[in-house]
């Protein structure tokens, strides 16, 4: 039976239909001025060949009406935010966040976090023993058959994390909010508290001796929290039939719980965690999917100047990953190594190999079947099936995890003649790396933390980059390479325009200084666009030094 406060907590999926796309419709994308289409204004034509009631198809040719600029920039900057906090060790963070939807609604969500750490004696409660520094918390969600996974981690996935790193030190550390980054998620980390307590027992698996500056039970502590959480989302719906086949007054699919259990399990989300831990100087990101983070660093010369230095922190995890490949391979029998990955997609439909929820890739099928035929309602549209499902889960949400050194923060005990610090972080999901390098990403950034404002050429900004050797520091990209064709040429110019810097990249992303190509994206409408431009979400992480007086008062406690 489904407790209050799991039910409560998959509330927070919608009821709306699991699908938004294209359907089975193509289009082709070419320009031109036509007044008669948009009157006083010009206009452009996508090419479309759609299936009619009679299960043919035919070309039609829509005519798409140039958005103004003003409108223009309100899609740029309508989702966009940004935040600072000054911390008493001499550092204020600041992070800026941008989205831009292609699917409606958006698939995408994000979420962020800042938690400091108080020392408590443990005889003694009511003891301060100082601050331990401080966790802080930057996750980017890439939704897939709708938003309804992606929405719910953005606001589970943060308190799960925090509240399983909370038992490395259970016994004498505190975990308090600081503003204003925290604001948004005062009303439910209280509840998030006591419904990981009541329902993940997992949590009492560290013992409080448990040394928690080992990096590896950090790690572990991730990776318990990433899996725990797809668990209870994906089987929800099982325990929401086992309550209600006990009901005979009602059909299931009739109870609000059977549509907030399945939607969530059978839509799915990519996510990428950036965990910073200021008290160990240790940054960890770990990846569930194709998102990707990036980190750029400043390598300063023997003159005092630079370049900055790309580093890719992850890699794509699809089926076109050939260490992807191999792992999922080696998961399933022998016969099945022909279709386990087709077309580099996992059994030839979907892109990541990891990923939450996706029920219908974890679920065997007779499962799958008394599931949506007990808890939709019947002729609801829902993702069938795949071809040549034997022997599931062919995804998994266990995340890849990555740890740097947090270089840039004092430490008393650890002294660095480096010339390169890590200055910025980058999270962003797909839809940014179908357009842009992870070099073109860091010097987009790099330029905009430097103060460069208006239109650069793309050729000066490379320069401004220290080209990896060989493949060192590129990771490996999961996509088709035909999607890269664009990448990494010095022709045209980028744009310098915006305060926040995820809209930065996100503009430069669809035309940068070309307003001709941005405005044409941005003016075809859902579900037109997402032939040409998939959902986008960026938050950009970085650091500056302050006066050590200037802190953040607490504002609320977990």
């Amino acid at each position: 039976m489904l407790t209050s406060r799991r039910a409560g907590y998959l509330r927070t999926a919608s009821y709306a239909a699991i699908f938004t796309g294209v359907g089975t419709s193509v289009y082709w994308l070419y320009t031109r001025r036509d007044s008669s289409v948009s009157p006083g204004g010009p206009s452009f034509d996508i090419r479309i060949r759609q299936r009619t009631p009679d299960g043919h198809t035919k070309m039609t040719t829509k005519s798409i009406p140039r958005l103004p600029s003003n409108a223009i920039e309100s899609q740029l900057t309508a989702n966009a935010k940004s935040e600072s906090v000054s911390r008493p060790y001499g550092v204020t963070w600041r992070h800026a966040t941008a989205s831009l939807n292609s699917n409606d609604p958006i698939e995408d969500a994000n979420a962020q976090l800042i938690l400091r750490k108080d020392r408590k004696n443990k005889g003694d409660k009511t003891r301060d023993l100082g601050t331990a520094g401080d966790l802080l918390f930057f996750a980017i969600m890439d939704g897939h058959a709708g938003p309804h996974t992606s929405r719910l981690l953005a606001k589970a996935l943060i308190p799960a994390v925090a509240l399983e790193l909370s038992t490395l030190d259970k016994a004498s550390t505190e975990l308090e909010g600081i503003g204003p980054l925290e604001r948004s998620h005062d009303s439910y980390l209280s509840t998030a508290w006591s419904y990981f307590q009541a329902l993940v027992p997992f949590s009492r698996r560290f013992s409080s001796h448990i040394p928690s500056e080992d990096p590896k039970y950090v790690q572990l502590a991730i990776q318990t929290a990433f899996a725990n959480l797809d668990s209870e989302i994906i089987n929800a719906p099982t325990r929401i039939l086992e309550m209600l086949q006990s009901k005979s007054d009602m059909k299931p699919w009739d109870h609000p719980m059977a549509a907030a259990s399945m939607l969530p399990a059978l839509s799915g989300s990519c996510a990428l965690l950036a965990v910073l831990d200021t008290e160990r100087r240790d940054l960890h990101v770990a990846v569930a999917g194709d998102s990707r983070a990036v980190a750029g660093y400043w390598e300063e010369d023997s003159n005092g100047q630079g370049k900055w230095r790309v580093e890719v922190l992850t890699e794509d995890q699809t089926g076109r990953n050939i260490k992807e490949y191999h792992r999922m391979v080696a998961e399933h029998p022998p016969d099945e190594a022909p279709y386990v990955i087709q077309r580099g997609r996992v059994l030839g439909g979907l892109e990541p190999t990891r990923a939450f929820g996706d029920a219908n890739y974890k679920w065997p099928k007779e499962l799958q079947e008394r599931l949506v035929a007990s808890l939709l309602v019947p002729g609801s549209a829902y993702r069938k099936t795949p071809a040549n499902l034997k022997t599931p889960p062919y995804v998994t949400s266990q995340p890849v995890i990555t740890r740097r050194t947090l270089d840039f923060l004092p430490s008393p005990n650890r002294r660095s003649n480096s010339k390169s610090t890590l200055r910025f972080l980058v999270l962003a999901t797909d839809g940014l790396w179908d357009e842009l390098s992870s070099a073109e990403v860091v010097s987009l950034v790099g330029g905009h933390l430097e103060g460069r404002r208006g239109n650069i050429s793309k050729a000066e900004l490379a320069e401004t980059i220290t080209v990896p050797k060989s493949n060192e520091g590129v990771g490996i990209e999961g996509k088709d390479a035909a999607s890269k064709a664009n990448q990494g040429s010095t022709d045209g110019e980028w744009a310098f325009v915006d305060e926040n810097i995820g809209t930065h990249l996100i503009r430069n992303a669809f035309g940068g200084a070309d307003k001709e190509k941005l405005s044409q994206l941005l003016s075809i409408p859902p579900p037109y666009s997402r032939r040409y431009r998939d959902d986008v979400t960026v938050t950009v992480v970085w650091w500056e030094p302050n006066a050590r007086e200037e802190q953040d008062q607490i504002v609320a406690k977990l």
